[in-house]
């Protein structure tokens, strides 16, 4: 049986994004990028591949930008 699991240690532990197969060229999809900021820059599966779930934390993230924009235009008050 042959084996491509040559990674020296450092690369299995620390942060996805500095692995040697971790292309950052390459376009990443709204899941990968969201499983990089939930887990710190560690592991770009998290989410899985289904892009449901990047597309709810986007739309989720718009909501509260919106949402605290209105609040802050109708309960600021005026000197």
């Amino acid at each position: 049986m042959r084996s491509d699991f040559d990674f020296p240690q450092r690369d299995l532990v620390g942060p996805v994004v500095f692995r040697p197969n971790f292309n950052s060229a390459e376009a990443i999809n709204t899941n990968q990028a969201w499983s990089l900021f939930f887990t710190a820059g560690k592991e770009d599966k998290t989410l899985g591949f289904n892009t449901e779930a990047g597309r709810f934390f986007n739309n989720l993230l718009i909501a509260i930008s919106v949402i605290g924009t209105v609040w802050a235009v109708l309960f600021t008050t005026a000197a």
